[in-house]
């Protein structure tokens, strides 16, 4: 039986890229996240590639849709062998505060999507990896996880407690076959909404070709031999 990939948070950037890389190497590939329309869509390309891909249109944020969605994705493919969770878009972009203005209240969704989410989901499959003794918890978050970027406020703070929660699964899971790692994405994704939106009007400068970060994600993966990583930009790509 292939193993099977849930790429939570799958849109343009890294989500497709992940979906693409981890299906040419044979798994399934579910595809989880908000827009029923875009997900459904990018179902398809990969299907028309030859990969065994279905869509769960799902608002990741929400923690008790997040896990339904695991249920469904079980239901599909039997069993969920590696999760991907690195959702990114114009959401939590729009939501962002810097830290002078952080406040307790503008906290609520960052850490409900990137922190109290990907909880929910690790938990689900956890206990199925664990009997196993096989599985990979593969989490993506922005550089502001571990660096000072004053203007990241909220969205840095969330970052830094999911970054913190997956060290420490880690480290719980070191001898039980579950591997947990950590993708830091060190610039602007090529190809993402967020260069989309503001690519016009802002200058990214270089951005990170989402294929290298798939890549990485694979190598961690394949190799278990570090926590985190961290992939910079490598190449020069302005948007149409």
């Amino acid at each position: 039986m292939s193993k099977t990939i849930a790429v939570i948070g799958a849109g343009a950037g890294l989500g497709q890229a992940v979906a693409r890389r981890f299906g040419r190497e044979g798994f399934g590939v579910a595809l989880v996240a908000r827009t029923a329309a875009r997900v459904g869509v990018l179902a398809d390309e990969l299907r028309g590639e030859g990969i065994d891909a279905a869509a769960f249109p799902c608002d990741v944020a929400d923690r008790a849709l997040v896990t339904s969605a695991i249920d469904a994705i079980t239901e599909r493919f039997g069993q969920v062998d590696v999760v991907e969770f690195a959702p990114a878009g114009l959401d939590w972009l729009q939501r962002i505060t810097p830290v002078l203005d952080t406040t307790a209240e503008s906290l609520e969704y960052p850490f409900d999507l990137l922190l109290r989410a990907p909880m929910a989901v690790f938990g689900a499959v956890l206990p199925g990896m664990i009997e196993r003794r096989d599985g990979a918890l593969l989490m993506g978050t922005g550089i502001s996880a571990g660096k000072a970027y004053p203007q990241m406020g909220n969205i840095g703070m969330a970052m830094a407690a999911a970054r913190n929660y997956q060290l420490n699964l880690s480290a719980a899971l070191a001898d039980t076959g579950v591997y947990a790692g950590l993708l830091q994405v060190g610039g602007g994704i090529a190809g993402s909404d967020a260069i989309r939106e503001y690519g016009k009007t802002r200058d990214f400068g270089e951005l990170i070709d989402p294929a290298d970060l798939a890549a990485t994600y694979w190598d961690m993966y394949v190799k278990r031999d570090r926590f985190e990583e961290l992939v910079r930009p490598t190449l020069v790509n302005q948007p149409d």
